[in-house]
């Protein structure tokens, strides 16, 4: 689910400050060495070897990559019980304590984890003028990326259009917003797109996730019947599956980050081409749903 390769699946960020070059070398990745207590590694990385960070007129394509150190759970788990099998054999005592317990688990985990080989994830990211995008949906990847990136003086803030219009929130008596950035308009948009010909959702092979009153609803397949019956009934359309002129992904309404949505390209011979056409049509996808919204905005605090 990556800027470069596969399905997109986007978060973008408004900038809030940044110097001209950033200074992602200041922050390299390293890898956690073989032996050491560190138990957590996190730094860019170019897009490839050797490759300059900067990709274009204030372009500058980066890769997070994030190593983690855990032992196997099962593997801590059996010899959490070898622990205390031989403790009872050798104290004769009739069973062990929750701190003994506690005492186990951190040996076992401490003797398992000489053993490990940490665990890598990489996410990539672009900062585009005075857009960031990360190439994640996912809270805890958004903000470690967002951390990191402040060590290199970029501070980047939600972006979505109702915050870009500065729209006074608006308030639903059965979705309730917790997550900075979200609001209940995307929910709303969604809802007015029911119908819409330039923006449909996906009517054949869909995926609706809705909240209503008393639960949340999955609908997939030939979702309209159903979908129209539960927001006569008042429900919140939370995120939708859209067939759009420039392809299909799904939309989440309350952060507006869209995933799954298949960048069909040519074939290039340099990095930053590639780049270039990618990012076009994922910006290109974020347009329509902007404009989109724009037009349909006077109806949505209804």
């Amino acid at each position: 689910m990556g800027i470069l390769a596969g399905a997109a699946s986007i978060s973008r960020f408004n900038i809030v400050s940044r110097p001209p070059e950033p200074e992602f070398e200041a922050v390299r990745f390293e890898e956690i060495p073989p032996g050491s207590e560190i138990r957590e590694r996190v730094g860019f990385l170019p897009v490839e070897p050797e490759a300059p960070y900067q990709a274009g007129n204030s372009r500058f394509a980066f890769r997070l990559r994030i190593d983690r150190l855990r032992p196997d759970p099962t593997a801590v788990q059996e010899r959490v019980k070898e622990l205390i099998h031989t403790e009872l054999e050798t104290t004769g005592a009739p069973y062990v304590g929750a701190k003994k317990r506690k005492e186990f688990r951190h040996l076992a985990e401490e003797e398992l984890i000489v053993r490990s080989v940490p665990r890598s994830k990489i996410i990539e990211g672009c900062l585009d003028g005075d857009v960031l995008y990360i190439a994640s949906t996912a809270k805890a990847n958004l903000g470690t990326v967002l951390l990191t990136l402040r060590h290199i003086g970029v501070v980047a803030d939600f972006k979505a259009p109702w915050l870009d219009r500065q729209d006074p929130e608006l308030e639903s008596e059965i979705v309730e917003t917790f997550e900075p950035g979200h609001s209940i308009y995307g929910c709303r948009f969604l809802r007015a797109l029911v119908g819409d010909r330039e923006l449909m959702i996906e009517p054949e092979a869909g995926h609706v996730r809705l909240q209503t009153r008393e639960a949340k609803v999955t609908l997939t397949g030939q979702v309209m019947r159903e979908l129209i019956r539960y927001v006569e009934e008042g429900a919140e359309i939370l995120a939708a599956k859209l067939l759009t002129p420039v392809g299909i992904f799904r939309l989440d309404g309350l952060s507006f980050r869209i995933s799954g949505l298949k960048v069909e390209t040519e074939r290039h011979d340099h990095w930053t081409e590639l780049l270039d056409e990618r990012l076009e049509k994922i910006a290109a996808a974020h347009e329509l749903l902007e404009r989109r919204f724009a037009a349909l905005a006077p109806q949505l605090d209804r």
